[in-house]
C-alpha cells in the first residue's frame, strides 16, 4: 500500500521496474563495502567515485548534500542542523554523524557507502567508528588519493572555461585552438576564482593540516590504501579495483 510520500509502483514504467530489479539482482552478489575517500581538490576523487559507486552498488554520501537534504526534509536532525546554521554556528560532529546514521539505513545504502568529505578530523573519525560499531559494521577501506601539490597546481591552474556553455579547457591537456578563446563561439574564456595558484595554496595547506591526522588514524588500523592519483584516470580506476578486490 503506497503512502502519500511513497511512489505508487503501478505508476512506474515497466522498463524502469525491470531495470531496477536487474540492478538489485546483480548487486545482491556484490560484497558489502564501506569506504572513505580522502583527497585534495583536483586529485580525481570526483572521477573515481561514480565508477566505484556503480561497480559495487554503493550509495555516495557527501556530507554537505546530506545536511541540505535533512534540512529540506525537516527531519529532527535537519531541524537542529538548520538552527545551528542560522545562528552562524558549525553543525556539531554528533549531528553530522547522526545524519550519516540515518542515511546509511536507506535501501540504496544496503551494500555499503562511499563517504566523501567526512571525517575531516580524528575526533570525527572516532565518532563515526563508534556509530558504525553499534550497528556491527566498520569502515573497510580508506582510499587516499595521494598526489604531489605541484602536479595539482598544474592540473588546476591550467583550467579555463566558457561561462555560457560550461565548456572546459586546459592549457596543457586540452587547450583551445586559440589561447583564451572558446573554440565554438570565439568568446573569451575565464578562469574560476578557486582555480588560481594563491587560492589553491591555501586550500591545500588547510587540507593537509586537517586530513593528515585522519589518514594516520586509519593507517594505524591498517585500512588505508594510498593511490597514485597522479596517474591517468583509467590507471587509477584499475588501481582502485585491485585494492577493493583484495
Amino acid at each position: 500500500m503506497a503512502t502519500a510520500s511513497s511512489v505508487n509502483l503501478e505508476d512506474v514504467p515497466s522498463m524502469d521496474l525491470m531495470t531496477e530489479l536487474l540492478r538489485r539482482m546483480k548487486c545482491s552478489t556484490k560484497p558489502d563495502k564501506r569506504l572513505i575517500l580522502i583527497g585534495p581538490p583536483g586529485s580525481g576523487k570526483g572521477t573515481q567515485s561514480p565508477i566505484i559507486k556503480d561497480e559495487y552498488c554503493l550509495c555516495h554520501l557527501a556530507t554537505g548534500d546530506m545536511l541540505r537534504a535533512a534540512v529540506a526534509a525537516k527531519t529532527p536532525l535537519g531541524i537542529k542542523a538548520k538552527e545551528a546554521m542560522e545562528k552562524g554556528e558549525l553543525v556539531s560532529d554528533d549531528l553530522v554523524v547522526g545524519i550519516i546514521d540515518e542515511a546509511i539505513k536507506k535501501p540504496s545504502c544496503q551494500k555499503g557507502f562511499i563517504l566523501d568529505g567526512f571525517p575531516r578530523t580524528e575526533v570525527q573519525a572516532q565518532k563515526l567508528d563508534e556509530m558504525l560499531e553499534k550497528q556491527g559494521v566498520k569502515i573497510d577501506k580508506v582510499l587516499n588519493f595521494a598526489i604531489d601539490d605541484g602536479i595539482l597546481e598544474e592540473r588546476i591552474t591550467g583550467r579555463w572555461m566558457h561561462p555560457a556553455s560550461g565548456r572546459s579547457y586546459h592549457t596543457k591537456f586540452a587547450p583551445p585552438k586559440v589561447h583564451g578563446i572558446d573554440d565554438v563561439t570565439g568568446e573569451p574564456l575565464i578562469q574560476r576564482k578557486d582555480d588560481t595558484a594563491a587560492v589553491l595554496k591555501s586550500r591545500l595547506e588547510a587540507f593537509h593540516m586537517q586530513t593528515e591526522p585522519v589518514v594516520n588514524y586509519y593507517t594505524k588500523k591498517g585500512i588505508v590504501a594510498n593511490l597514485h592519483a597522479e596517474k591517468p584516470p583509467k590507471e587509477v580506476t584499475a588501481e582502485v579495483q585491485k585494492v577493493l578486490s583484495s
